[in-house]
């Protein structure tokens, strides 16, 4: 099973995560890419790389045939898959075996038995694993679905079989909703992993998300490496990972842990995976799924036992033993790691996308940042928005959340809006530090977004006129004998819009971290970055009350639901166009009463950041 050039079937910070330690090792690496992707630092770190098709993940990351062609012409004789795409794709690790290419994995049998929800939980049930009560059956019509759920009892989440990653998820409180939740999570199942059917779990109110690290190797050996809490959660997409978990003592890690392994016994495993199990506030915990590959957060595990999983990976896969025993498996302090996103943590975490200017990740005692980025690089539409992930090791818990607040304040990252600011927030919130959040966490507490101050606007206009003298001449800028005569700069928010005033002797204090991008200046607020835009030279908004009457696509996606027709009449909050951009369905809703006027796009189309989906009048107030 010896080989010497490992191909990283994958893109961004893990490609380069993994790179780094296969160089370190002695092995060859190459690298692939998609046309969005051709200036990514993971392209240029590798020793070779191989283009595999233009952006969309199914002309690229996720065509089997291109990635082994590019093995081939490389002459790669291993392929790591990273996490996500391929990595769980049971067809994907034959084809590498039947090409002859060590698969950097677990057997394909092994991902199979985990692969669909369904059946795995039915298989942990035969393997005494304690599992949610819920259903996993074959039937998948509406109409049993929706009397399972019944028979459960609401709350019930609706989950894809085939996925994970919080894609084809939704939580039902309200039987009204039921429907709706099963339509949209078989829609998104079907378009993020080829497959509608769903599973339904009953949901366990105010529990934690704990996960257990384990490890296999081909001679028998099964151990684990303790767990890491994942509760803060978004989407039901982690937020916050860390290592040990504060609601876990050392009986329950050693039963817990004890449970994970009979798991990947149970399945003939080897390499490394990840149980996961919700956590009940009685010390009661719950099967939920094996994740058979590397987990985006295992470097707290990494900080705490001092190992390289990747480098336990490639030692496995290349016939090795595991170099530890369970009993010689030890932790050392506390680790916390936060994935900092393109997202609007203040919008309903809408992804974002757009050039990121200025990146700066921070350094320091316990400190780490995996990531894929440099300066100039895009966010793209078409994948996860993930900039990085910032991640600190303290001797205890607290010092290492004072390390990771201190390396989120010091990271400079402006361009699209992240949630930079939302993270530090949450790791100040009392709960989250006095070690009591569980998976209830985001739902309880509401984030309101910060309040952009008139300072703040005066400053934004400030930075501009002093970085941009071409924009305002002599005709605008004018200056008296005596004091300089203000420039009128008139700035916007999205649909809000200020005229400001500005002479140039405003203070500004010193470091505003800032960048202007074309008609945009995007300011670092005290870790809040907004982007203004000029609009001095451009027509006063065109209605008050901040609409327009048009409805605008938030982001690049695809329609796949349009709602309504010219004509209709539609409520406050109702759905009026589904759009699926970065492998999530976002419901576009009304925000007045109105009239639909006209529709501009139909289902399946295509279309662009703030493209015009349809156009209404609002309803005339009533006394």
């Amino acid at each position: 099973m010896s080989f010497s050039t490992i191909l990283v079937a994958n893109r961004g910070e893990i490609a380069w995560r993994v790179m780094r330690t296969a160089k370190a090792m002695g092995y060859r690496t190459v690298a692939v890419y998609s046309d969005a992707d051709r200036d990514a630092p993971h392209v240029s770190f590798a020793d070779q790389a191989v283009r595999i098709g233009p952006p969309p993940v199914g002309e690229s990351y996720l065509d089997i045939g291109r990635i082994l062609e590019a093995a081939r012409a490389s002459g790669a004789d291993a392929v790591h898959p990273g996490y996500g795409f391929l990595s769980e794709n049971e067809a994907f690790a034959r084809a590498c075996e039947a090409a002859g290419l060590v698969f950097i994995g677990p057997p394909p049998a092994a991902i199979a038995a985990m692969g669909n929800k369904a059946a795995a939980k039915r298989r942990m049930i035969e393997a005494g694993v304690p599992c949610v009560p819920g259903y996993q059956g074959a039937a998948q019509d509406d109409a049993t679905l929706e009397r399972e759920a019944q028979r459960i009892g609401l709350p019930v989440m609706v989950k894809a079989a085939a996925g994970g990653g919080g894609r084809g998820m939704r939580l039902v409180e309200q039987a009204a909703d039921l429907a709706e939740a099963i339509r949209t999570a078989r829609s998104e199942a079907e378009s993020a992993f080829g497959s509608g059917e769903l599973i339904l779990e009953k949901a366990v109110v105010d529990a934690r998300h704990v996960e257990i690290q384990v490890f296999a190797d081909a001679h028998g050996n099964v151990i684990h490496l303790g767990e890491r809490d994942c509760s803060l959660q978004r989407r039901h997409q982690k937020v916050v990972e860390e290592a040990p978990s504060p609601a876990v003592d050392a009986g329950l890690r050693g039963r817990m842990g004890a449970a994970a392994v009979a798991a990947a016994r149970a399945i003939g495993y080897r390499g490394a995976g990840t149980v996961e199990f919700l956590l009940g506030g009685d010390g009661a915990f719950y099967f939920l799924e094996m994740n058979t590959r590397l987990q985006v957060e295992h470097p707290v595990t990494e900080m705490i036992t001092g190992q390289d999983l990747v480098a336990w990976q490639l030692g496995v896969a290349a016939g090795g033993k595991l170099p530890l025993a369970q009993d010689e498996v030890t932790f050392a302090g506390h680790a916390i790691e936060v994935r900092l996103y393109a997202e609007d943590a203040y919008a309903g975490f809408l992804p974002q996308t757009g050039r990121v200017d200025v990146w700066r990740p921070a350094t320091g005692p316990g400190v780490r940042i995996d990531h894929g980025m440099k300066e100039g690089l895009a966010i793209s539409p078409f994948y996860d928005p993930m900039i990085a992930k910032v991640i600190a090791h303290g001797a205890t818990r607290d010092q290492a959340r004072v390390r990771l607040l201190q390396a989120l304040r010091e990271t400079v990252v402006l361009g699209p809006i992240t949630n930079r600011h939302f993270l530090i927030r949450l790791l100040e919130h009392p709960e989250f530090a006095a070690g009591e959040a569980t998976t209830a966490f985001l739902g309880q507490h509401a984030f309101p977004a910060p309040t952009v101050s008139d300072a703040h606007w005066q400053l934004a206009a400030t930075l501009l006129w002093r970085q941009s003298a071409d924009r305002y001449p002599a005709a605008l800028r004018g200056w008296r004998n005596s004091n300089p005569e203000p420039t009128p700069i008139r700035l916007a928010i999205g649909s809000s819009e200020r005229l400001l005033q500005v002479t140039g002797g405003e203070p500004v204090g010193d470091g505003v971290r800032h960048h202007v991008d074309g008609d945009d200046i995007v300011v670092d607020l005290d870790g809040f970055t907004v982007r203004f835009t000029d609009r001095t030279w451009a027509p006063p908004a065109a209605a008050a009350g901040g609409s327009d009457g048009r409805l605008r696509a938030p982001m690049d996606g695809r329609i796949v639901a349009v709602k309504v027709a010219p004509g209709d009449s539609v409520a406050r909050g109702q759905t009026l166009v589904v759009l699926e951009a970065m492998k999530i369905q976002h419901q576009l809703k009304a925000g007045v009463d109105a009239r639909i006027d006209s529709v501009t796009v139909s289902e399946g189309q295509q279309v662009s950041n703030r493209a015009i989906l349809l156009t209404m009048t609002q309803d005339a107030p009533t006394s």
